[in-house]
């Protein structure tokens, strides 16, 4: 606007009234003109962005415990298949409050992808926590969690159970009041000696399962996208036992 009005003073030193009135007119012109631009642009109204919906958003929890020692261990699976996951898809964990969090994106929906910082018996601290900020629906909640009753490298999906003796869902179903959410079990099997179970699923695997964990971790982050494309009855009928 500055520079409109600087020409049209120096219209005023035009001799010729005629030169002077179409000089004008024109300068007038293209004032009009870019005023109306930056007032189009001042007030141009933005079409609010839409809220995603909590349908679409899905929030799966990876059972472990913090700290390197814990890293290779089998009570550590939930862990290692959302690491995997990661490395697969090329996304990385930041650290949050109580867990380290990821995004991905799938085919319209979001998955959030936590490992909670609590230490294993301290879980549904995490858990109650993302699943109000992210909004997510309590049929899109998956616990990923070890299990000793089913063979190395089974797969089971549950929609409701017992926390089976596992301090992790112990915490998470008081947290939530309810014993119906979604669990993805991962068999580490009951091979050891009476008394050694807690020296057992804090060991770290034997050689035959480190052979066997790369496809078992495959077919767990199969199971996880199915589980949020296909629904989960769908993908028990798919991946159970298999």
């Amino acid at each position: 606007m500055k520079l409109c009005f600087e020409k049209l003073k120096r219209i005023q030193n035009i001799k010729l009234n005629k030169s002077r009135f179409f000089a004008g007119f024109i300068v007038l012109y293209l004032c009009k003109k870019k005023m109306y631009r930056f007032l189009l642009k001042l007030f141009k109204s933005k079409k609010p962005k839409e809220d995603q919906d909590p349908m679409k958003n899905f929030l799966i929890v990876g059972l472990g415990n913090i700290g390197e020692k814990y890293e290779e261990t089998r009570h550590n699976i939930g862990f290692k298949i959302l690491d995997h996951f990661a490395k697969k898809e090329a996304f990385s964990f930041e650290t949050q409050k109580l867990g380290a969090i990821a995004t991905f994106k799938l085919k319209g929906r979001t998955l959030i992808l936590l490992k909670p910082s609590t230490y294993m018996n301290l879980s549904g601290k995490a858990v109650t926590y993302w699943l109000t900020k992210e909004k997510v629906p309590l049929e899109n909640l998956l616990v990923i969690t070890d299990d000793l009753n089913l063979p190395f490298g089974s797969l089971r999906l549950k929609t409701k159970g017992s926390d089976g003796g596992h301090n992790g869902l112990k915490d998470i179903q008081d947290k939530l009041n309810t014993t119906k959410y979604n669990r993805f079990r991962f068999g580490i099997s009951d091979a050891f000696s009476k008394g050694r179970q807690v020296d057992y699923v804090l060991g770290e695997w034997g050689e035959t399962e480190k052979e066997q964990l790369p496809e078992r971790l495959e077919k767990s982050v199969e199971l996880i996208k199915s589980f949020a494309l296909a629904g989960v009855n769908n993908t028990m009928n798919s991946f159970n036992g298999k």
